[in-house]
């Protein structure tokens, strides 16, 4: 007997995402995290919203999707320690949500695993409408009533957008980082402590790509 169907491959076991990431924190500008030192403050509060423009997760299709996270980094951003709430883009399936929570919280390993194990404590996870809109270091990010930042890049003289490459701690290995400022930042979850409001506080904007087969 013959059979059309395919066998499942290696890659449906791991993640291949194309998309952007966005973050704003509490540090001036530049983030001295990004290159292993303390944060500004001592401490850094910080939003990471990775958008997937189009990618995979376990076979599922994730493509337009956005998973946010809010954090508290109480010290040098490389000793972990973090605590998270998590936004995941409310027009994503159940399916869907298992996938890139599965991917985020590195349960399928990779690249996005070494990111997760700085995490000691995620405070919840919840569905939320988001807003993603960032291009070469400009644009907004919206989370509900609940997170509302917008950011402008910092330029050359040649009006080219400034970038930071092969810095120690990067969220996007191998991508250059858009440098920018953000314009506001405003962060309201009282109901885990997580509240603040900031102008002109560092932004970061990268476009990346992750290809790991599990």
């Amino acid at each position: 007997m013959t059979t059309t169907e395919t066998s499942p491959t290696t890659t449906t076991a791991g993640y291949q995402l194309v998309g952007s990431l966005l973050e704003v924190c509490s540090c001036e500008t530049l983030c001295p995290c990004w290159i292993g030192e303390d944060p500004d403050q001592g401490t850094c509060e910080s939003v990471m919203a990775y958008h997937v423009s189009a990618g995979t997760i376990r076979g599922v299709q994730v493509d337009g999707l956005t998973l946010v996270k809010v954090c508290q980094i109480p010290g040098n951003v490389l000793e972990g320690n973090w605590r998270v709430v998590v936004f995941v883009d409310d027009r994503a399936t159940d399916e869907q949500m298992e996938a890139l929570l599965d991917a985020f919280t590195g349960k399928l390993g990779g690249p996005l695993a070494d990111l997760a194990g700085l995490v000691s404590q995620v405070d919840e996870v919840r569905r939320a409408p988001v807003e993603h809109s960032i291009v070469d270091g400009a644009g907004k990010l919206k989370v509900g009533d609940m997170v509302d930042c917008s950011m402008e890049p910092y330029r050359g003289p040649d009006g080219s957008i400034t970038t930071l490459n092969n810095s120690l701690f990067s969220t996007v290995p191998g991508s250059p980082a858009y440098v920018s400022k953000s314009d506001h930042q405003k962060i309201d979850i009282p109901e885990h402590g997580y509240q603040w409001e900031l102008e002109g506080k560092n932004a970061i904007q990268s476009d990346w790509k992750i290809d790991f087969a599990g």
